[in-house]
């Protein structure tokens, strides 16, 4: 048996690094105290992907060192959840005697959830028939008679057979209220589920005496729409992405929350929609009357690059602005234009991702 090791003593001292690293990072600008939300020291990811490798009879799980890219085995992987590494040892044990299930078989990703639900995907080197699909439900079968919560996808070369369905349902507790939230595989989702929660108690925290409506730009599967929406009279949220979308309108449904509103559309049309530069036809399909709307906050979750300056200079002209960031250094660069007209009065840093470079921010700005 192999395990990837974490040591759990390093947890503190790197996630005080971070910390320190990100005032330095924004000292140029006047933040309050930073508040740091660390994560589960071990067992905090939600997925997890590795490589298949066949040696004879046996089989099992590798991973590439991201230096050397050097090959080593993979039995146990401590900083995915245990609900993953429960099942991954069972898995690999139960495909190694059925050929169709195993041959050609080289990748295998794990979607999971804190509501106890696992999405598993494996992906092959061939196509797949009529044999693999029986074999495959015989597994699941004999995964969930175990007492898991398991669906299986298949997956090959413009193939994609599923047995069930693609997605799990994710419960969240946002201050002892449970959202439910449908995640589809493939799908951005946010991968460490203890450090989810806490990221949405800050943001509801921070909007709890908000008057009006909220604006939101990349709004994903509704993470964020639906823990904020008790906090405005209305919620408009926008998100480019398909999947996401669909899996925001369902998770809107399954909540009974009446106050949101999903637009698929970029946040740079967006901004010229509500500039009035262009019209757009989908929000008139939508009946969305952007002039109807009362927007004193907006809520930005952008991609790692940041926003543009157009967007930047468009939520300049609301009067609170929450900032979500995956990229501290991309969020500086934004944070040059909407300090000109806000002050930052609230500054987090949420720790998605363990024992890596990579920090997870929150900002909140009022404006001066």
């Amino acid at each position: 048996m192999t395990s990837t090791v974490l040591n759990i003593a390093d947890y503190q001292p790197q996630l005080d690094e971070k910390a320190a690293r990100i005032q330095d990072l924004l000292s140029d600008f006047e933040t309050p105290e930073l508040e740091v939300f660390a994560s589960p020291a071990e067992h905090y990811r939600m997925r997890a992907e590795f490589r298949v490798w066949h040696e004879g009879e046996e089989l099992y799980y590798i991973m590439f060192n991201q230096h050397t890219r050097e090959k080593y085995r993979v039995d146990q992987f401590p900083a995915a959840s245990r609900l993953i590494n429960d099942v991954m040892p069972m898995l690999l044990e139960a495909i190694k005697p059925i050929k169709t299930l195993r041959h050609k078989l080289f990748q295998v990703d794990f979607l999971s959830t804190l509501s106890g639900e696992i999405l598993v995907s494996m992906l092959y080197h061939r196509q797949l028939d009529d044999e693999w699909t029986v074999a495959a439900k015989q597994l699941k079968q004999r995964l969930n008679d175990e007492g898991f919560k398991l669906n299986l996808i298949g997956r090959a070369r413009k193939m994609k057979i599923v047995l069930d369905q693609d997605y799990v349902i994710e419960q969240l507790k946002v201050h002892d209220k449970a959202l439910t939230y449908k995640q589809v595989e493939n799908s951005f989702t946010q991968p460490n589920g203890e450090v989810a929660q806490k990221m949405l108690e800050w943001a509801v925290d921070c909007t709890q005496d908000s008057a009006g409506d909220l604006l939101e730009l990349y709004c994903g599967n509704g993470n964020f729409s639906l823990a904020l929406a008790p906090n405005f009279e209305r919620v408009l949220a926008t998100e480019l992405a398909k999947p996401s979308v669909d899996s925001a309108q369902y998770n809107i449904a399954v909540n009974n929350i009446e106050n949101v509103q999903i637009i698929r559309m970029s946040a740079e049309d967006f901004t010229d929609a509500m500039a009035g530069k262009r019209e757009f036809r989908r929000l008139k399909d939508q009946n969305v009357d952007l002039q109807s709307y009362n927007c004193n906050t907006i809520f930005v979750d952008p991609p790692r690059s940041g926003m543009d300056d157009g967007t930047c200079r468009m939520v300049q002209g609301y009067d609170n602005i929450m900032y979500i960031s995956c990229n501290p250094e991309t969020l500086r660069d934004n944070l040059a234009i909407l300090t000109e007209t806000h002050n930052i009065t609230r500054f987090a840093l949420f720790d998605q991702f363990p024992y890596t470079h990579h920090m997870e921010a929150g900002v909140l700005l009022e404006r001066k």
